[in-house]
């Protein structure tokens, strides 16, 4: 079992940043792949990035040149850092960690971006 906690989510304008974190626990969390996802209301849950075991990134292109992933294993947790904001960006995200068939999910950050 994995317990996934986000947080650094709220409100910011429009162009400013926010640096979203989500702390895991109950596994070796090293060998999960690491995810975030947002949904906004309305909207079908999407992929925002994912990192590997390996440091490997993948970020979705709504947010590619914006957002950037990293994950710190000493410390057990992965981060998202969201440069640029839009009001499009607005959603809740969420923490994922994944293993093979193996899906964790956090309770998700909400972020609004607004002026």
């Amino acid at each position: 079992q994995v317990q996934l906690v986000e947080s650094g989510g709220g409100l910011v304008q429009p162009g400013g940043s926010l640096r979203l974190s989500c702390a895991a626990s109950g596994s070796i969390f090293s060998i999960y792949t690491m995810g975030w996802y947002r949904q906004a209301p309305g909207n079908q849950r999407e992929l925002v990035a994912t990192i590997t075991s390996g440091g490997y990134t993948n970020i979705g292109d709504s947010v590619k040149g914006r957002f950037t992933i990293s994950r710190d294993n000493a410390k057990n947790t992965v981060y998202l850092q969201m440069n640029s904001l839009k009001p499009e960006d607005t959603a809740v995200y969420y923490c994922n960690a994944k293993y093979t068939a193996t899906n964790y999910w956090g309770q998700g950050t909400q972020v609004t971006v607004s002026s």
